[in-house]
């Protein structure tokens, strides 16, 4: 009898904090991104809103990701205010401050 190898691949954990400072930056940038194109902006930002508020809520579990969530629904619909960086600013929150606490 032989055993078959055990093969790992090098898939990042899903609280990665590398990982997830690069999705938030990389989400963040799509968020402003809408500021080059301007009479576009305003309109991406209907379709755009939903799906970081979304993307928040999973990224980042319980109350601080919900509440990110709905303040990034709201910065996204807001003219003029895409400049914040919602997803870097709830990773800083949520590994900094907190020391990655509350995370499942």
């Amino acid at each position: 009898m032989t055993q078959e190898p055990i093969i790992k691949t090098p898939i990042p954990a899903k609280n990665n904090k590398g990982t997830m400072l690069v999705l938030s930056l990389f989400f963040d940038f799509i968020g402003m991104v809408s500021y080059f194109v301007p009479v576009f902006a305003e309109v991406t930002d209907l379709f755009w809103a939903p799906i970081s508020a979304i993307l928040l809520i999973v990224m980042f579990k319980g109350t601080a990701g919900k509440l990110a969530g709905v303040f990034g629904f709201i910065e996204e619909l807001l003219p003029f205010v895409d400049v914040i960086p919602t997803f870097t600013i709830t990773w800083f929150y949520t590994y900094v401050i907190r020391g990655g606490k509350g995370q499942e």
